[in-house]
C-alpha cells in the first residue's frame, strides 16, 4: 500500500491526463486548463483539489452547460468492470463535482451524466444537493434507476440517498424523515450483488443513529424469510444498535437477555501505549437450555477533562448449555490511531453479554 498522503489522489499527472483525454474528443486548450487546476495545488487538501479541477473545467470547456457535459461524457472511459474499490476511477471525481457545483439548473442533463459517471467513480457526492433541493422528484428519477443492468448505477441509488454520508452533505429532511429511501432499501434488499447490498446496509445502519426502531422493524421483517445474504446485510445493518445494546436489534439477531454468572472479569492492571491489555472473562450459564451469547467489551478512554468514553469492540460469539462455563480471553492492542488522542490515567474495561452489562474493571494506561 502506498505510503503517499490520501489528497494525491488528485495531482499534476491525473490533471494531464484529463487534459489528454478532452483533448482527445473535442477542442479545449489543455495547457490551460492544466495550468488552472494545478495552480496553489500542493497546498490543498483532497476535496478542495477537486472542486478545483472542477472549476478549471468550467473556465475551459465550452461555456454552455450541456455542451460542457456533453463533451466531458465523450472523454469517459468504458464502464469500471469491477466492484473492486474506486481508486482505478479517482481522477473522474472532479467531474462529478462539476456537475454538483454548475448543474443544478439542468436537472435531466445532471441526473443522465451522473448516470454515466457513476460507473467510473462514484457520483454519490455530486446527487446529494440535487436530492436538498428536489428530492421527490430525484428520488423519482432514482427509482427508475433500481433495475439498471450496472452495479454502480444500482449502488448509487442507495449511498447517494444515505442520510449521514461520510463526506457528503447531510440530508437533513432524510435524517428528520427516512421514509422517502425505504422503498429504494426494499427493493435493492435482494440485489445479486454484494456491493449494492453493503450499501443497503449502510443505508440502515444511518437511518439507526435516529431512528432505530424503524429500521430494527425493518430489520425483523427482512430477517423473518431472508436467505443468508439477506441475514449478513441485516447484521450489518444493525452493527450499531447491537453496540448500543438495543434489545430490539439483538432480538431481531436471537439474542435474548443473557442468563449467566459472571465468575471473573479480569484486565491487566496497567498497560503501557503501543501494547496490548490482557482481558479474561469467565461465564456460566444459568439456564435449563442452550442460549446464545454475544460478547463484546467497551474500553472507557479517559478524556482530556478527565471524564471517561466509551468505545465498543466485538469479541465473540459462543453458544452455552445449560450449566456450561466457558472461558474467554484476548489480547486489546492499545496503539496509537489518527482517530483518538490518548490520555493516562485510569481507564476501564466493560464486559457487555447480549448488550448487557456484567461487570467493569479499571486499569491504568501509561502513555511515554
Amino acid at each position: 500500500m502506498s505510503d503517499a498522503p490520501f489528497k494525491d489522489a488528485i495531482n499534476r499527472d491525473v490533471i494531464q491526463q484529463l487534459a489528454a483525454e478532452l483533448s482527445a474528443v473535442g477542442e479545449v486548450d489543455a495547457p490551460a486548463f492544466v495550468d488552472a487546476a494545478v495552480t496553489g495545488l500542493e497546498a490543498l487538501e483532497l476535496k478542495d483539489r477537486v472542486r478545483q479541477v472542477a472549476s478549471a473545467l468550467r473556465a475551459h470547456l465550452a461555456p454552455r452547460y450541456p455542451a460542457a457535459v456533453a463533451h466531458i461524457l465523450r472523454a469517459l472511459p468504458p464502464p469500471h468492470p469491477s466492484t473492486d474499490g474506486v481508486s482505478a476511477g479517482f481522477r473522474y471525481w472532479p467531474y462529478a463535482h462539476f456537475i454538483e457545483d454548475y448543474g443544478g439548473e439542468h436537472f435531466a442533463t445532471s441526473m443522465r451524466a451522473m448516470r454515466e459517471i457513476t460507473q467510473r467513480f462514484s457520483a454519490e457526492f455530486a446527487v446529494r444537493p440535487f436530492i436538498a433541493r428536489e428530492p421527490q422528484r430525484t428520488i423519482a428519477w432514482l427509482t427508475e434507476q433500481l433495475e439498471h443492468p450496472s452495479v454502480h448505477v444500482r449502488r448509487w441509488v442507495s449511498e447517494g440517498t444515505r442520510p449521514r454520508l461520510p463526506w457528503g452533505m447531510r440530508l437533513q429532511a432524510l435524517v428528520e424523515d427516512p421514509s422517502p429511501t425505504l422503498p429504494l432499501l426494499e427493493a435493492l434488499k435482494d440485489d445479486p450483488e454484494e456491493y449494492v447490498r453493503r450499501s443497503v446496509a449502510n443505508h440502515l445502519n444511518d437511518i439507526a443513529k435516529d431512528h432505530p426502531d424503524v429500521v430494527v422493524k425493518v430489520a425483523k421483517d427482512w430477517w423473518r424469510d431472508g436467505d443468508e445474504d439477506r441475514r449478513r446485510l441485516v447484521r450489518h445493518a444493525l452493527r450499531t444498535l447491537v453496540k448500543q445494546g438495543h434489545p430490539g436489534a439483538l432480538a431481531v439477531l436471537g439474542f435474548s437477555p443473557p442468563k449467566a454468572d459472571l465468575v471473573r472479569w479480569h484486565a491487566d492492571d496497567e498497560v503501557v501505549l503501543g501494547g496490548a491489555l490482557q482481558l479474561e472473562a469467565v461465564l456460566r450459564s444459568t439456564s435449563k437450555k442452550k442460549q446464545r451469547l454475544l460478547v463484546d467489551f467497551a474500553i472507557h478512554h479517559q478524556k482530556a477533562n478527565g471524564t471517561t468514553a466509551p468505545k465498543v469492540f466485538k469479541w465473540t460469539e459462543r453458544e452455552l448449555a445449560p450449566g456450561e462455563t466457558v472461558t474467554l480471553t484476548k489480547a486489546h492492542a492499545m496503539r496509537p490511531v489518527t482517530t483518538r488522542r490518548y490520555y493516562p490515567g485510569a481507564h476501564a474495561a466493560e464486559l457487555l453479554v447480549n448488550g448487557r452489562s456484567l461487570g467493569r474493571v479499571s486499569f491504568d494506561l501509561r502513555v511515554p
